[in-house]
Protein backbone atom coordinates (compact mmCIF):
# COMPACT_ATOMS: atom_id res chain seq x y z
CA UNK A 1 0.00 0.00 0.00
CA UNK A 2 3.05 1.98 -0.03
CA UNK A 3 1.71 2.74 -3.09
CA UNK A 4 5.20 3.29 -4.48
CA UNK A 5 6.43 -0.23 -5.03
CA UNK A 6 6.25 -0.78 -8.77
CA UNK A 7 9.16 -2.39 -10.60
CA UNK A 8 8.17 -0.85 -13.97
CA UNK A 9 7.08 2.60 -15.12
CA UNK A 10 3.68 3.33 -13.68
CA UNK A 11 1.02 3.41 -16.34
CA UNK A 12 -2.79 3.34 -16.46
CA UNK A 13 -4.09 -0.20 -16.14
CA UNK A 14 -7.03 0.12 -18.50
CA UNK A 15 -7.43 -3.61 -19.12
CA UNK A 16 -7.27 -4.35 -15.42
CA UNK A 17 -9.79 -1.61 -14.74
CA UNK A 18 -12.25 -3.13 -17.20
CA UNK A 19 -11.71 -6.62 -15.85
CA UNK A 20 -12.35 -5.47 -12.27
CA UNK A 21 -15.65 -3.68 -12.97
CA UNK A 22 -17.70 -6.75 -12.02
CA UNK A 23 -15.66 -7.60 -8.93
CA UNK A 24 -17.60 -7.28 -5.66
CA UNK A 25 -17.48 -4.02 -3.75
CA UNK A 26 -16.76 -4.79 -0.11
CA UNK A 27 -16.79 -2.62 2.98
CA UNK A 28 -16.91 -2.49 6.78
CA UNK A 29 -17.65 -5.68 8.70
CA UNK A 30 -16.19 -7.93 6.00
CA UNK A 31 -12.88 -9.76 6.20
CA UNK A 32 -10.92 -8.61 3.19
CA UNK A 33 -8.08 -10.08 1.17
CA UNK A 34 -6.71 -13.16 2.90
CA UNK A 35 -9.02 -12.55 5.87
CA UNK A 36 -6.55 -10.53 7.94
CA UNK A 37 -7.57 -7.17 6.47
CA UNK A 38 -10.49 -4.84 7.09
CA UNK A 39 -11.75 -1.30 6.62
CA UNK A 40 -12.58 0.97 9.55
CA UNK A 41 -14.82 4.01 9.03
CA UNK A 42 -14.86 7.24 11.04
CA UNK A 43 -11.30 6.64 12.22
CA UNK A 44 -10.83 10.30 13.20
CA UNK A 45 -13.06 12.28 15.57
CA UNK A 46 -15.37 14.72 13.73
CA UNK A 47 -13.47 17.84 14.79
CA UNK A 48 -10.25 16.46 13.27
CA UNK A 49 -11.84 14.79 10.24
CA UNK A 50 -13.41 18.09 9.23
CA UNK A 51 -10.12 20.00 8.99
CA UNK A 52 -7.45 17.34 8.43
CA UNK A 53 -7.40 17.48 4.61
CA UNK A 54 -6.96 21.25 4.44
CA UNK A 55 -4.31 21.22 7.16
CA UNK A 56 -2.34 18.41 5.52
CA UNK A 57 -2.45 20.12 2.15
CA UNK A 58 -0.89 23.18 3.81
CA UNK A 59 1.49 21.54 6.34
CA UNK A 60 3.00 18.72 4.30
CA UNK A 61 6.11 19.30 2.18
CA UNK A 62 4.96 17.77 -1.12
CA UNK A 63 7.44 16.33 -3.60
CA UNK A 64 7.41 15.09 -7.17
CA UNK A 65 8.99 11.64 -7.22
CA UNK A 66 10.51 9.69 -10.10
CA UNK A 67 10.72 5.98 -10.85
CA UNK A 68 13.06 4.87 -13.65
CA UNK A 69 13.09 8.44 -14.90
CA UNK A 70 9.30 8.75 -15.11
CA UNK A 71 7.24 11.04 -12.89
CA UNK A 72 5.06 9.19 -10.37
CA UNK A 73 1.40 10.20 -10.96
CA UNK A 74 0.74 11.81 -7.56
CA UNK A 75 2.59 14.04 -5.09
CA UNK A 76 4.34 12.40 -2.15
CA UNK A 77 5.90 13.17 1.22
CA UNK A 78 7.54 11.11 3.96
CA UNK A 79 7.38 11.76 7.70
CA UNK A 80 8.45 9.73 10.70
CA UNK A 81 9.53 9.47 14.30
CA UNK A 82 12.96 11.03 14.81
CA UNK A 83 14.87 9.70 17.83
CA UNK A 84 16.78 11.83 20.35
CA UNK A 85 20.05 11.01 18.57
CA UNK A 86 18.57 12.10 15.23
CA UNK A 87 18.18 8.60 13.76
CA UNK A 88 14.99 7.90 11.81
CA UNK A 89 13.14 5.00 10.13
CA UNK A 90 13.70 4.19 6.46
CA UNK A 91 11.22 2.44 4.16
CA UNK A 92 12.80 1.21 0.92
CA UNK A 93 10.97 0.58 -2.34
CA UNK A 94 11.93 0.76 -6.03
CA UNK A 95 12.02 4.51 -6.64
CA UNK A 96 14.98 6.42 -8.05
CA UNK A 97 15.28 8.34 -4.79
CA UNK A 98 12.84 8.83 -1.92
CA UNK A 99 11.95 12.25 -0.49
CA UNK A 100 13.78 13.25 2.68
CA UNK A 101 11.94 12.14 5.82
CA UNK A 102 10.73 14.98 8.03
CA UNK A 103 9.44 14.74 11.62
CA UNK A 104 5.71 14.10 12.03
CA UNK A 105 3.83 17.35 11.45
CA UNK A 106 1.14 18.46 13.89
CA UNK A 107 -1.88 17.07 12.01
CA UNK A 108 -0.12 13.85 11.03
CA UNK A 109 0.77 13.32 14.71
CA UNK A 110 -2.91 13.58 15.65
CA UNK A 111 -3.89 11.09 12.94
CA UNK A 112 -1.10 8.75 14.03
CA UNK A 113 -2.47 8.68 17.59
CA UNK A 114 -5.88 7.57 16.33
CA UNK A 115 -4.31 4.91 14.09
CA UNK A 116 -2.28 3.44 16.96
CA UNK A 117 -5.35 3.43 19.20
CA UNK A 118 -7.23 1.20 16.74
CA UNK A 119 -4.27 -0.79 15.48
CA UNK A 120 -2.89 -1.81 18.90
CA UNK A 121 0.73 -1.58 17.76
CA UNK A 122 3.01 1.42 17.11
CA UNK A 123 3.66 3.05 13.74
CA UNK A 124 6.75 5.21 13.26
CA UNK A 125 6.70 6.04 9.53
CA UNK A 126 4.15 7.45 7.11
CA UNK A 127 4.09 7.84 3.33
CA UNK A 128 1.65 10.64 2.44
CA UNK A 129 0.25 10.85 -1.08
CA UNK A 130 -1.84 13.52 -2.74
CA UNK A 131 -4.14 12.35 -5.54
CA UNK A 132 -4.98 15.60 -7.31
CA UNK A 133 -7.73 14.13 -9.52
CA UNK A 134 -8.94 10.85 -10.98
CA UNK A 135 -5.95 10.96 -13.31
CA UNK A 136 -3.61 10.21 -10.40
CA UNK A 137 -3.35 6.52 -9.58
CA UNK A 138 -1.14 3.73 -8.21
CA UNK A 139 -0.39 0.53 -10.14
CA UNK A 140 -1.06 -2.77 -8.40
CA UNK A 141 1.77 -4.01 -6.22
CA UNK A 142 2.68 -5.62 -2.92
CA UNK A 143 4.34 -3.48 -0.27
CA UNK A 144 8.02 -4.30 0.18
CA UNK A 145 8.66 -5.73 3.63
CA UNK A 146 12.42 -5.72 4.12
CA UNK A 147 12.06 -2.81 6.55
CA UNK A 148 8.52 -3.43 7.92
CA UNK A 149 8.56 -5.05 11.37
CA UNK A 150 7.53 -8.62 10.73
CA UNK A 151 3.97 -9.56 11.62
CA UNK A 152 2.71 -5.97 11.78
CA UNK A 153 -0.13 -4.44 9.79
CA UNK A 154 0.14 -1.69 7.21
CA UNK A 155 -2.65 0.90 7.26
CA UNK A 156 -3.91 3.49 4.84
CA UNK A 157 -5.97 6.46 6.04
CA UNK A 158 -8.10 8.16 3.36
CA UNK A 159 -9.18 11.80 3.44
CA UNK A 160 -11.15 13.65 0.78
CA UNK A 161 -12.76 12.13 -2.31
CA UNK A 162 -13.60 8.44 -2.31
CA UNK A 163 -11.43 6.24 -4.51
CA UNK A 164 -11.62 2.46 -4.94
CA UNK A 165 -8.79 0.15 -3.97
CA UNK A 166 -8.53 -3.07 -5.97
CA UNK A 167 -7.18 -6.27 -4.41
CA UNK A 168 -6.20 -9.12 -6.73
CA UNK A 169 -4.53 -12.43 -5.95
CA UNK A 170 -1.11 -13.01 -7.48
CA UNK A 171 -0.79 -15.22 -10.55
CA UNK A 172 1.22 -17.87 -8.72
CA UNK A 173 -1.51 -18.14 -6.07
CA UNK A 174 -3.98 -19.12 -8.81
CA UNK A 175 -1.54 -21.70 -10.20
CA UNK A 176 -1.07 -23.22 -6.74
CA UNK A 177 -4.84 -23.52 -6.25
CA UNK A 178 -5.27 -25.15 -9.67
CA UNK A 179 -2.53 -27.67 -8.95
CA UNK A 180 -4.24 -28.64 -5.70
CA UNK A 181 -7.79 -28.73 -7.08
CA UNK A 182 -8.62 -29.43 -10.73
CA UNK A 183 -11.99 -27.71 -10.26
CA UNK A 184 -10.48 -24.52 -8.87
CA UNK A 185 -11.35 -21.18 -10.45
CA UNK A 186 -9.54 -20.27 -13.66
CA UNK A 187 -9.42 -16.56 -12.78
CA UNK A 188 -7.73 -14.64 -10.02
CA UNK A 189 -9.83 -13.45 -7.10
CA UNK A 190 -10.54 -9.73 -7.18
CA UNK A 191 -12.11 -7.39 -4.63
CA UNK A 192 -13.04 -3.72 -4.96
CA UNK A 193 -12.96 -1.70 -1.75
CA UNK A 194 -14.32 1.86 -1.71
CA UNK A 195 -12.19 4.09 0.53
CA UNK A 196 -14.44 6.90 1.77
CA UNK A 197 -13.36 10.06 3.55
CA UNK A 198 -12.17 9.41 7.12
CA UNK A 199 -11.65 5.67 6.67
CA UNK A 200 -8.70 3.39 7.39
CA UNK A 201 -7.83 0.25 5.44
CA UNK A 202 -5.91 -2.22 7.59
CA UNK A 203 -3.84 -4.64 5.48
CA UNK A 204 -2.54 -7.74 7.23
CA UNK A 205 0.77 -9.45 6.37
CA UNK A 206 -0.88 -12.42 4.61
CA UNK A 207 -2.96 -10.18 2.36
CA UNK A 208 0.15 -8.23 1.40
CA UNK A 209 1.95 -11.50 0.63
CA UNK A 210 -0.79 -13.14 -1.45
CA UNK A 211 -2.64 -10.19 -3.02
CA UNK A 212 -1.69 -7.13 -5.07
CA UNK A 213 -3.35 -3.80 -4.34
CA UNK A 214 -3.70 -0.59 -6.31
CA UNK A 215 -5.93 2.37 -7.19
CA UNK A 216 -6.77 2.63 -10.88
CA UNK A 217 -6.99 5.94 -12.68
CA UNK A 218 -10.56 7.21 -13.07
CA UNK A 219 -11.07 9.33 -16.18
CA UNK A 220 -14.87 9.44 -16.06
CA UNK A 221 -16.27 12.96 -16.52
CA UNK A 222 -16.40 14.61 -13.10
CA UNK A 223 -20.12 15.38 -13.35
CA UNK A 224 -20.93 11.67 -13.76
CA UNK A 225 -19.30 10.72 -10.47
CA UNK A 226 -21.17 10.20 -7.20
CA UNK A 227 -21.33 12.77 -4.43
CA UNK A 228 -18.65 11.00 -2.35
CA UNK A 229 -16.38 10.78 -5.41
CA UNK A 230 -16.85 14.51 -6.10
CA UNK A 231 -16.24 15.39 -2.44
CA UNK A 232 -13.37 17.81 -1.89
CA UNK A 233 -13.32 18.62 -5.63
CA UNK A 234 -12.22 15.03 -6.33
CA UNK A 235 -8.94 15.39 -4.44
CA UNK A 236 -7.71 12.71 -2.02
CA UNK A 237 -4.87 12.47 0.49
CA UNK A 238 -3.79 9.05 1.74
CA UNK A 239 -1.49 8.33 4.67
CA UNK A 240 0.17 4.89 4.73
CA UNK A 241 1.49 4.16 8.22
CA UNK A 242 3.99 1.39 8.92
CA UNK A 243 6.00 0.07 11.86
CA UNK A 244 9.55 0.22 10.51
CA UNK A 245 12.52 -1.65 11.98
CA UNK A 246 15.36 -0.23 9.84
CA UNK A 247 16.99 3.13 10.57
CA UNK A 248 19.40 5.74 9.24
CA UNK A 249 21.67 7.80 11.45
CA UNK A 250 21.05 11.53 11.67
CA UNK A 251 23.45 12.33 8.82
CA UNK A 252 21.86 9.67 6.57
CA UNK A 253 25.21 7.97 6.04
CA UNK A 254 24.83 4.86 8.21
CA UNK A 255 22.10 2.21 8.24
CA UNK A 256 21.11 -0.42 10.81
CA UNK A 257 18.20 -2.54 11.99
CA UNK A 258 15.97 -5.33 10.69
CA UNK A 259 16.59 -4.79 6.98
CA UNK A 260 20.27 -3.83 7.19
CA UNK A 261 23.37 -5.98 7.54
CA UNK A 262 24.14 -4.44 10.92
CA UNK A 263 21.16 -5.20 13.14
CA UNK A 264 21.92 -2.83 16.04
CA UNK A 265 22.92 0.84 16.31
CA UNK A 266 26.43 -0.26 17.32
CA UNK A 267 26.68 -2.38 14.15
CA UNK A 268 25.59 0.40 11.77
CA UNK A 269 27.34 0.35 8.39
CA UNK A 270 27.72 2.91 5.57
CA UNK A 271 24.82 3.09 3.13
CA UNK A 272 25.35 1.74 -0.39
CA UNK A 273 24.27 3.77 -3.44
CA UNK A 274 23.42 2.49 -6.92
CA UNK A 275 25.63 -0.61 -7.24
CA UNK A 276 25.26 -4.28 -8.07
CA UNK A 277 23.96 -4.75 -4.55
CA UNK A 278 21.11 -2.41 -5.51
CA UNK A 279 20.31 -4.69 -8.46
CA UNK A 280 20.09 -7.64 -6.07
CA UNK A 281 17.59 -5.81 -3.88
CA UNK A 282 15.55 -4.69 -6.90
CA UNK A 283 15.28 -8.32 -8.01
CA UNK A 284 14.09 -9.28 -4.52
CA UNK A 285 11.47 -6.51 -4.69
CA UNK A 286 10.27 -7.92 -8.01
CA UNK A 287 10.04 -11.42 -6.60
CA UNK A 288 8.03 -10.17 -3.62
CA UNK A 289 5.68 -8.50 -6.08
CA UNK A 290 5.01 -11.77 -7.91
CA UNK A 291 5.38 -14.60 -5.36
CA UNK A 292 2.69 -15.31 -2.80
CA UNK A 293 5.09 -17.65 -0.97
CA UNK A 294 7.98 -15.18 -1.01
CA UNK A 295 10.88 -16.41 1.13
CA UNK A 296 11.62 -13.43 3.37
CA UNK A 297 14.60 -14.99 5.13
CA UNK A 298 16.31 -16.05 1.89
CA UNK A 299 15.84 -12.66 0.26
CA UNK A 300 16.00 -10.20 3.14
CA UNK A 301 17.25 -12.04 6.22
CA UNK A 302 20.94 -11.18 5.81
CA UNK A 303 20.02 -7.53 5.18
CA UNK A 304 21.00 -4.94 2.60
CA UNK A 305 22.64 -1.55 3.07
CA UNK A 306 21.35 -0.11 -0.23
CA UNK A 307 19.55 3.21 0.13
CA UNK A 308 18.78 4.63 -3.33
CA UNK A 309 18.44 2.77 -6.62
CA UNK A 310 20.08 5.11 -9.13
CA UNK A 311 23.85 5.82 -9.33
Amino acid sequence: MTELNQTHHERPQSSTHKRNKKAPELGPGVKLGAGDSRIVTDILPPELAGVAFAKLKEEVKWNTMFHRGGEVPRLVAVEGEVAADGSYPIYRHPADESPQLLPFSATVSQIREEVQRVLKHPVNHVLIQYYRSGKDYISEHSDKTIDVVRGTNIVNVSLGAQRVMTLRTKKDKLRQEQEQDSEASTSRDTQRIPLPHNSMFVMGPTTNAEWLHGINHDNRPFKTKSEVEQFNDGERISLTFRHIGTFLTADGKMIYGQGAKGKTREEARPVVLGTKEAETLIRAFGEENHCSDFDWEANYGSGSDVLHFSP
